[in-house]
């Protein structure tokens, strides 16, 4: 069974400090044991700030990026570089600035790309990418209405039980997206569930408490670890 960690920090600021500082660590951590090291990205705001913060530590500088993988748990189904998309907010956050491998760099698809508009063909297409590969930590924000990824309450993503699956009708725009399976996340080692604002406050609480969300059922294989700021711990 997995270990359940709830950490809470005063505010959103400590909070992408925090988590920051924990990512580098656990890379670091992963990269003396074996070398190399494998993250699944999120999007949304304190996602971004997690990056910002992640491309400031001093810390970053003992981390061999070059053996480092990044995946990405979801993605908005849009063209290349367009502004809501996950990889181009990570992309100027913090990849953009750090000595990558290219090769180890794992988009999901636009929708310009090589299957068009085909949301179906480009998940389908990063499933065989992710092959089975490890996810060491899987970072997730967590919606005000409890989901993860892509995967909404009452969703039929939610029971889908490929690696990763198209999203159509999206309760939350844009309608389209692609995003990993509930069974993908959990195969991850860890799962960081991430939240901030008072917004959140009820769905971090029901989760917590174990009702029937998304948030709830992602769990990883050796640890899930809560962490957030005050305002969304307030009614845990």
């Amino acid at each position: 069974m997995s270990e359940t960690v709830v950490v809470v920090v005063p505010d959103a600021d400590i909070l992408a400090s925090a988590v920051a500082a924990r990512l580098v660590i656990r890379i670091i951590d992963l990269q003396a044991v074996r070398g190399d090291a494998s993250v699944v990205l999120t999007g949304g705001r304190i996602a971004a700030r997690v990056l910002q913060s992640v491309r400031d530590l001093p810390a970053s500088g003992a981390i061999d990026w070059s053996r480092v993988d990044l995946w990405w748990g979801d993605e908005r189904f849009l063209s290349a570089g367009h502004p809501e998309r996950n990889e181009t907010q990570a992309r100027e956050a913090l990849i953009d600035a750090l000595p990558l491998d290219p090769a180890r760099v794992h988009p999901m698809a636009a929708s310009d790309g090589p299957d068009g508009d085909d949301a179906a063909a480009a998940a389908a297409r990063y499933a065989r990418e992710l092959g089975d590969a490890r996810f060491d930590v899987l970072m997730l924000g967590v919606g005000e209405d409890g989901h993860v990824a892509s995967i909404f309450p009452g969703h039929p993503v939610g029971s889908e039980t490929g690696a990763t699956a198209a999203v159509h009708d999206s309760p939350k725009p844009p309608p389209t997206r692609i995003t990993l399976t509930m069974p993908r996340i959990r195969e991850a080692d860890e799962v960081w569930l991430i939240a901030s604002g008072e917004g959140k406050a009820d769905a971090v609480a029901a989760a917590l408490h174990g009702e029937d969300l998304p948030a709830s059922r992602a769990v990883g294989r050796q640890r899930v670890l809560w962490l957030l700021d005050e305002a969304a711990a307030a009614k845990r």
